[in-house]
């Protein structure tokens, strides 16, 4: 089990890099609008999120 947790985790990390490895001005530019996103859209974004991945886990498996 803590194999396939530290391969998805690993997994993770790749994905989240590639943006920012590839188009470091968008990534900036992303990342200031979120600093001008209210805390309850974030939530919302965060919750919304959360729902997709457990979703698509349940579908997965």
């Amino acid at each position: 089990m803590w194999d396939e947790i530290g391969i998805a985790f690993s997994l993770m990390l790749v994905i989240e890099g590639i943006i920012p490895f590839l188009y470091p001005g968008r990534w900036r530019k992303l990342v200031a609008t979120l600093a001008e996103i209210s805390d309850s859209s974030l939530r919302l974004i965060g919750l919304g999120s959360m729902i997709t991945g457990i979703a698509l886990l349940y579908f997965i498996n």
